[in-house]
């Protein structure tokens, strides 16, 4: 559980789908706007979790094409993510910018969508969960569930203060241009590696049963 845990606290702090959605909207609409945003994004960590222990996993087993697809599709998504941070005229995700107002049930449902199609959700319950499973230690489904509640448990508090502290994130970055400018830097540089990580990784996907 400690392992799923740190595993989980790093790929949350690596800026990604969810933290910049979460981030833009708390900043564009506020605090309550993020959060409703954020109950969206804990449905996609429980909707994961579900179809991890009820099986999903087997599929890509069996259809490795299938696990390689999604692989392919999430290293393209974080490599433009990346691009349209570091490209010149990209803005970061702490930045103040011009977005429409949403109405509570939009907030929810783009939440949701984003985690849903958040690589790195995607391949931490298919292909990271199942490795910190022991068949020895008992009733596999209940250990998939205790340790994918680990994972929601750390990414729904670790979004939620970046929710709460959004705006005095970027109310802070605002008065320093240059950090704001390193702060893009790094995150594209960040998604990159990921991106090329995950396109390169010729691993198998596992299942926990």
């Amino acid at each position: 559980m400690i392992g799923i845990a740190l595993v989980s606290l790093g790929m949350v702090l690596t800026p990604g789908p969810n933290m910049i959605y979460l981030v833009s909207r708390s900043i564009t609409q506020g605090r309550r706007s993020g959060l409703i945003s954020l109950s969206g994004v804990f449905l996609g960590f429980a909707t994961y979790l579900t179809a991890t222990c009820l099986g999903l996993t087997a599929v890509f087993v069996y259809v490795p094409a299938a696990y390689t697809a999604l692989k392919v599709a999430g290293a393209a998504y974080l490599l433009w993510m990346a691009w349209n941070t570091i490209r010149p005229g990209g803005i970061s995700a702490f930045e103040a910018r011009e977005l429409p107002v949403e109405r509570p049930g939009r907030l929810f449902s783009m939440g949701l969508l984003t985690c849903l199609l958040n690589p790195k959700i995607a391949i931490l319950y298919l292909s990271l969960l199942p490795q910190f499973i022991d068949p020895s230690m008992g009733h596999v489904l209940l250990q998939s569930l205790a340790l994918g509640s680990v994972q929601v448990a750390v990414g729904t508090i670790v979004n939620g203060l970046i929710v709460l502290s959004a705006g005095a994130l970027a109310a802070f970055l605002a008065e320093r241009p240059v950090w704001v400018r390193v702060q893009r830097y790094v995150t594209g540089t960040v998604l990159g590696a990921f991106a090329v990580s995950m396109a390169t990784d010729r691993s198998k996907a596992l299942v926990s049963a």
